[in-house]
């Protein structure tokens, strides 16, 4: 497959539906799993302009940080500890629309604005998070769950 990701539409739902199947068309076959990482995080942040894309591993008792595309990012955190750790803690997706308002949220750049935590779960257990950050306010909302989930789900992990 060629490695140019095809995007002709503009509302972001139909974005997703365009996105998807290419992402899936690259991972699949692909068993190496940092390289299928780093290859959605680049696709998600080039279709979408996001801020920071990336991947958080779970390694014993932390979350430490896998591939990305965006700005330096921070590099363990604690379960429990800012919206990733939240997200790893409760197995749960959260949605923050402003992160100046989430209570604890971990700073890596001052530039992010909003930003959506979605567990990886494998046999019960959260073994990753994929963050995503916008530097724009109210950014992410149940769309974004939805096609974002989707596309977590066809990652072999």
């Amino acid at each position: 497959m060629a490695e140019d990701l095809k995007l002709t539409q503009t509302s972001k739902e139909e974005k997703y539906k365009e996105l998807i199947p290419q992402l899936n068309a690259l991972i699949q076959g692909e068993e190496d799993l940092i390289a299928n990482l780093a290859n959605v995080s680049a696709g998600l942040k080039e279709a979408f302009q996001f801020l920071w894309v990336g991947f958080y591993l779970v390694k014993q008792d932390e979350l430490v940080l896998g591939p990305f595309q965006g700005p330096v990012a921070c590099t363990r955190i604690q379960k429990g500890k800012g919206v990733c750790g939240n997200s790893w803690d409760k197995a749960q997706t959260i949605i923050v629309p402003d992160v100046e308002k989430f209570e604890g949220h971990i700073a890596c750049s001052s530039h992010s604005k909003s930003e959506i935590v979605i567990p990886m779960i494998r046999n019960q257990e959260v073994v990753a998070v994929l963050d995503v950050d916008s530097s724009e306010l109210n950014t992410f909302d149940e769309v974004d769950e939805k096609h974002l989930s989707l596309l977590l789900n066809e990652i072999n992990f």
